[in-house]
């Protein structure tokens, strides 16, 4: 038998995938970009094992075994990735210096989330570049990470971007076969260590409306949508990729905000309309808003942005976090354990969470700009950074045991 553990990150986009023009090979309407984040915070591990002792391929998701013939999408990357694997035994056979035939064993899947499921956190894209990854490990694959990302791709279109660390773009392409839909990194995630995030999570229940069934409902129905794809996202990702390329957290923070509003437009454009936004969302907003009007220099110090879930993600330079984090706290009070609702992974806070905030901000600051909201409002707040890439784990990390059934079920 022959296991390997591998964990991938979770990527929040600042230009938005959304829509697809082909479903079955999940090529997109538009190009993205995406920042990775720690996964010391956020991630997706999986064990796989491949034995030709095994009955046939079985899989289990966070504890409880799932039918491995009904995922389409993960069994695409098993095709894939075993068919790249069979070519290279049939090869190393006819050079005379044959390879263990991986390709024809059945295999034990084994992936678990560190956080809610279908949240709206990116755990699709995590968990099946995990996969992705770890098949590719599996199977010694000689190929590059950008020809990874296609096979990927197909489990999940984000997964594509979780292959790399740091910033990274997934390119639309133009090939109906999706030859030229792949995920190629920008910067490497020590290009901007100054650049941090902090995720707000507003709610980590199972989103109302799918993102794979909301953004074919914009397709259909949204009039905003053509405009979105053909005039405006082309010229925000050449703007994003300078944006990063220079460390411009100005260009970078508007143009953040901007796609983030408008793909939550044509969410409400849609017919009928998608909510992901809820009322702490909006609040978020707000409050970043007025955060930035009172910098003495008129330039901004932080940026939100909204994948398909009411969470939101705050991008700012490191020097801003902590008085971002005491203003977050403030204005949506817990009464969790601190440490329980902040993950202070930088030791970021020196005073009490929530009151050390009014000091620090300028005399303009609007302290009324929203209501101090609900307490439980915010669930959790996890400072991350920029970060690398899928990562591989020893044996001890391992998810199953050596009979290759899983160490905990659910």
């Amino acid at each position: 038998m022959r296991t390997v553990t591998c964990t991938a990150p979770v990527n929040i986009a600042v230009i938005k995938y959304w829509g697809k023009r082909d479903t079955e090979l999940i090529l997109p309407t538009n190009s993205s970009l995406s920042v990775t984040l720690s996964q010391d915070i956020l991630h997706s591990k999986t064990t796989i094992s491949a034995s030709k002792e095994f009955s046939n391929d079985r899989l289990w998701l966070n504890g409880v075994e799932e039918d491995i013939t009904k995922n389409k999408r993960m069994h695409n990357c098993f095709r894939e990735t075993r068919a790249i694997r069979e070519a290279m035994e049939k090869k190393a056979e006819a050079d005379g210096q044959p390879i263990e035939p991986l390709s024809t064993y059945p295999i034990h899947v084994c992936s678990e989330n560190n956080f809610p499921t279908a949240a709206g956190l990116a755990s699709s894209a995590s968990g099946l570049a995990a996969l992705v990854y770890t098949l590719s490990q599996l199977f010694e694959l000689t190929i590059s990470t950008s020809e990874l990302s296609r096979i990927a791709r197909q489990g999940s279109g984000s997964a594509c971007r979780s292959l790399f660390g740091g910033f990274v773009a997934w390119e639309m392409g133009e090939k109906e076969d999706g030859s030229d839909s792949y995920a190629e990194q920008i910067a490497p995630e020590t290009h901007w260590p100054d650049l941090q995030a902090l995720i707000c999570v507003v709610s980590d229940a199972k989103k109302g409306t799918s993102s794979t069934a909301g953004m074919q409902s914009t397709i259909k129905t949204s009039l905003l949508m053509n405009e979105r794809i053909n005039s405006i996202v082309p010229a925000r990702m050449e703007g994003m990729k300078k944006a990063v390329l220079q460390k411009d957290f100005q260009s970078f923070a508007e143009l953040t905000m901007r796609d983030s509003n408008q793909f939550h437009a044509v969410c409400l454009d849609t017919y009928p309309p998608i909510f992901y936004l809820n009322d702490t969302s909006r609040a978020i907003i707000q409050l970043i808003h007025e955060y930035n009007a009172t910098a003495p220099d008129g330039k901004m110090k932080a940026a939100y942005t909204y994948d398909a879930g009411p969470n939101a993600v705050i991008y700012a330079p490191k020097e801003n976090m902590a008085e971002i984090i005491q203003l977050i706290a403030h204005y949506f009070p817990s009464n969790k354990e601190p440490t329980e609702f902040f993950t202070d992974t930088y030791n970021t806070i020196n005073g009490k969470l929530g009151e050390d905030f009014l000091p620090k901000l300028h005399d303009n600051f609007n302290v009324d700009v929203i209501p101090v909201q609900p307490i439980g409002s915010i669930s959790r707040l996890l400072h991350t950074k920029v970060d690398d890439g899928p990562r591989v784990l020893n044996d001890t990390e391992s998810l199953l045991k050596e009979d290759g059934r899983p160490k905990r079920l659910a």
